[in-house]
């Protein structure tokens, strides 16, 4: 075998280093919405907790693992979903008094802002929309988690998120007064979301 002469082979790593690395790509996820949700609750009299669910969540998340706070996250929730265990109850949210689902009937949200300060959390800043009223939202992200593949091959991460929201600023403003001056539901409505996501193939 002809071996190749000192220098020359010094020259050919020297070309090999000064080669720059490829950057990492971003990758698009899509929402699995078989396997993803939102979960809320809400203080009821200041006594108890009642606590919901909603499904139909879609949506796609643009993600480069070498530059998390470049992500971004645009998603809907369908409101017609939305699920407490009791019917009447439930029939009551889809009226116009709360998500008036005939009128609007989605919510939406979408990212402006992601904050990668702490490895494996990201804040991500955003517009939600209830009904025809937006506000900002801050989602406290955990994840993603380390990619894996299903049974069917596709190659799948998960997230999960929480945040709190004043469905006042929302326009929901069902109120009832108490005989003792307090009132039937609270303001605040917490949020936790676990999302199961889809790699999409490249175009």
């Amino acid at each position: 075998m002809r071996l190749l002469p000192p220098r020359f082979s010094s020259w050919c790593l020297l070309l090999v280093a000064a080669v720059p690395a490829m950057p990492a790509q971003s990758t698009s996820w899509r929402i699995d919405p078989l396997h993803s949700s939102a979960q809320f609750s809400v203080r009821h009299m200041m006594i108890s907790t009642v606590r919901g669910q909603f499904g139909g969540v879609k949506g796609e998340i643009v993600y480069d693992p070498a530059n998390p706070d470049k992500a971004s996250v645009n998603a809907t929730i369908d409101c017609s979903t939305v699920n407490t265990g009791e019917p009447k109850r439930d029939a009551d949210l889809k009226s116009p008094e709360f998500f008036d689902v005939k009128q609007y009937p989605v919510m939406k949200f979408k990212s402006t802002e992601v904050d990668a300060a702490v490895a494996g959390k990201l804040k991500v800043k955003g517009t939600l929309t209830i009904n025809a009223v937006s506000r900002p939202v801050v989602l406290d992200l955990e994840g993603p988690t380390p990619p894996i593949r299903d049974t069917q091959g596709r190659e799948k991460i998960g997230v999960s998120a929480a945040t709190k929201i004043s469905r006042k600023e929302f326009g929901i403003l069902y109120n009832p007064i108490m005989e003792t001056g307090g009132v039937a539901v609270s303001d605040e409505v917490s949020i936790v979301l676990d999302i199961e996501l889809i790699r999409n193939q490249p175009k």
